[in-house]
């Protein structure tokens, strides 16, 4: 199946990571500015770092940049507290929320502590939908083409859940955590709720992400590749570097 029929991504190409930095930064902010009110999905790891950085700094001049601003976090590992040094949630208030007008009760991240793991996954949904659903989602892209933690044969309907982390995955965040032991599992918002988003914005930067890009520019749309369910969305921006 291909994407003939389907709006066509619209993609932009920079020379450095720090010029996609500063372009993520501007449709972003871009969004607050169009709606105080906007609820963003939010990624972590390595690419969006410089998109944080940004919007730090020229909100750091502002006043009430995030003000009327809801978020809701794509993933977080399942088995380890908030304030464990390698959480989502640590990862957030390092790059973001302790340095922005945010008001903490409107910034949300799947509690993977939770003692009814699935209890939490219903709740973030249903959290999501009384916030009025997602407007403007930013994704990063995997080497093997998750989105999310949304790994190769996942379903294109699929919601909030708890999955297992392949061991590549696993490895590329090792980093992350001092003994290098990453939790085996993570909750992570479903491909079906991030389609519903109004738009999103899929940054891709790092080696060895060639093979993603050209597959998803092939315009192919498989499960064994996640991020091809995008292109079954109307308004979807790439920024590649």
């Amino acid at each position: 199946m291909t994407a003939q029929g389907y709006a066509v991504m619209k993609w932009e190409t920079f020379d450095s990571y720090d010029a996609l930095s500063v372009r993520a930064a501007e449709i972003f902010l871009g969004a607050i500015h169009a709606n105080p009110r906007i609820v963003f999905g939010l990624p972590t790891g390595r690419t969006p770092i410089g998109m944080y950085d940004r919007i730090v700094a020229i909100c750091s001049r502002e006043y009430h940049c995030f003000t009327e601003v809801t978020t809701f976090n794509l993933d977080e590992y399942v088995g380890i507290s908030c304030e464990h040094p390698g959480s989502y949630c640590t990862y957030m208030r390092e790059h973001l929320f302790e340095h922005v007008d945010i008001d903490r009760r409107s910034a949300h991240i799947p509690n993977g502590n939770a003692a009814d793991l699935i209890d939490e996954c219903m709740r973030y949904e249903r959290t999501i939908r009384n916030a009025g659903g997602l407007g403007l989602t930013f994704l990063g892209l995997g080497r093997n083409g998750h989105i999310g933690f949304n790994e190769p044969g996942t379903p294109f309907q699929s919601r909030t859940r708890v999955v297992s982390l392949t061991q590549s995955t696993r490895t590329a965040n090792a980093s992350c955590f001092a003994d290098g032991e990453v939790p085996k599992q993570a909750m992570t918002m479903g491909i079906g709720t991030i389609l519903e988003s109004k738009s999103i914005v899929l940054l891709v930067s790092g080696t060895g992400k060639e093979d993603a890009v050209a597959r998803l520019r092939s315009g192919e749309i498989n499960e064994e590749f996640p991020a091809s369910a995008l292109h079954l969305h109307g308004d979807v921006q790439v920024l590649v570097s």
